[in-house]
């Protein structure tokens, strides 16, 4: 009976799609499921939510138990064979609006700030020291065990295990499985593709799309020749007014207007536009990585791509006043589940019976991009069984993916410095590489908002010197 660990386990929609998607891998029904939190009323809940789907869709054949608090997690991890991490540490108050209100008191504003930019600096200064923890702690008690890593910033939290502990590491997002279709969609090009055959690779958040095909047809000419009309059409009339007037019109069927589907993903046809490549994550995260559009110099741009500035707060602020009535939803006794497109399960199930399964994982590069550093934590195709998760080996990318990625990477390898070494200064200098800060502010500047985190941040970091 594999034991699985969920740390987090109050971030209960994650835990019921991993999870509930488990329970139906016939490998993995009988599974014993330590769920952990520091939250007992989120603890709890999700304990409830869990034995209904248990129940409903797996004849109560999974053990589900819960351990609450920092003293009782090495029991949870005691013996476990898969560890899934979907931790988030300061949460939303009081850490992520300090991420968000103090940058933007030296004019420097994002959108989401969980993976790249001052953000996602800090926000993993604050998770990797509790990362480790966990590491230390299953060095003793699961030391076999797979540590499926949901957590961002992925690339640095991966990074940060798999070269600062023991642990087999491999951080997973979905922000690739449905890259290349929406993309069709979004251009209306899908319906009339019979085999979508595609390729992509880079590092997490900024993979690439790097062949795109309908058997042995090639798409991407006409993706590129739709997307350039399409961009030109909406920067004329706002990005952000297509949408909004979509949004007014059909409420929570916007998307069923064409134009406003692809105001939504503005940014990412513009860097297909300028640079040949269309990359994973959606515009609002790609916007804040470069230092192309969210300027103070040019605010015109805002609403021309269409940016959603603060967009992280903003959602943080809808789920907490709508979680009364998800919360009833989710511990409904009736709930039950469908597959998802999440690799978790796929992964264990996949380790379980040694039938081959492929995913896009995060892992250290070690070569199988040829053109990115080999410290780098790159997303990849991975095989999975039972000798675990390997990464397939890509070679180069095209020379100005790789260039982007590497831009973004300077930031990650040195943030890591400073956690593995314990020291303050590569804080300050992944802080002035990263492009949007650099684009926007002075290194004094830099250092200044860089001292008011901390200040800020307090216990929460780590003591670097």
């Amino acid at each position: 009976m594999p034991k699985i660990t969920f740390l987090g386990a109050g971030s209960m929609v994650f835990a019921k799609n991993i999870l509930g998607d488990s329970m139906l891998k016939p490998a993995l029904r009988d599974s014993h499921i330590a769920l952990y939190d520091i939250d007992p009323e989120r603890l709890s809940d999700s304990k409830l939510m869990l034995e209904n789907l248990n129940a409903n869709i797996n004849e109560n054949r999974s053990k589900i138990t819960t351990h609450l608090g920092v003293e009782n997690r090495k029991k949870a991890l005691d013996g476990a064979d898969y560890v899934i991490n979907a931790i988030q540490v300061g949460g939303y108050k009081p850490s992520t609006v300090i991420d968000f209100e103090i940058p933007k008191k030296y004019g420097l504003r994002q959108t989401i700030a969980d993976t790249l930019g001052i953000g996602g600096i800090f926000r993993a200064l604050r998770t990797i020291p509790v990362m480790f923890d966990f590491a230390r702690e299953m060095e003793t008690v699961c030391p076999n065990a797979w540590l499926l890593n949901y957590t961002n910033p992925a690339s640095m939290n991966a990074g940060a295990m798999l070269r600062g502990t023991g642990v087999k590491t491999v951080a997973l997002c979905h922000s690739v499985q449905n890259c290349a279709r929406k993309l069709l969609q979004i251009l209306q090009m899908l319906d009339d593709v019979k085999d979508l055959r595609w390729r992509i690779a880079g590092i997490n958040h900024q993979a690439w799309l790097l062949d795109i095909r309908d058997g042995n047809r090639d798409l991407y000419p006409e993706v590129r020749r739709r997307g350039a009309e399409a961009l030109k059409k909406l920067r004329k009339l706002g990005g952000a007014k297509v949408e909004a007037d979509a949004r007014k019109r059909l409420g929570d069927k916007w998307r069923d207007d064409p134009d406003a589907c692809i105001a939504h993903n503005m940014v990412r046809l513009e860097i297909m536009n300028q640079f040949g490549y269309y990359h994973t994550e959606s515009s609002e995260h790609a916007s804040e990585y470069v230092p192309w559009f969210i300027k103070a110099g040019h605010p015109e741009l805002i609403d021309e791509y269409n940016i959603p500035l603060d967009e992280y707060i903003t959602r943080c602020i809808d789920q907490i006043e709508n979680w009364k009535k998800q919360r009833k939803e989710l511990v409904g006794k009736a709930l039950t589940h469908e597959q998802t497109q999440e690799f978790g399960s796929g992964i264990m199930n996949a380790m379980e019976t040694d039938v081959p399964f492929r995913i896009h994982g995060n892992v250290l590069n070690n070569g199988l991009i040829t053109n990115l550093p080999s410290k780098a934590v790159v997303e990849v195709p991975c095989l999975v069984d039972k000798n675990g998760v390997q990464g397939c080996y890509v070679g180069d990318l095209p020379e100005v993916c790789a260039a982007i990625n590497r831009l973004s990477i300077n930031v990650q390898l040195l943030t890591l410095e400073a956690l593995l070494t314990g020291k303050k200064d590569p804080v300050y200098q992944a802080a002035m590489l990263d492009s949007h800060a650099a684009a926007e502010l002075t290194l004094d500047e830099i250092r200044n908002m860089c001292d008011d985190l901390f200040e800020a941040h307090g216990d929460m970091l780590p003591k670097l010197t």
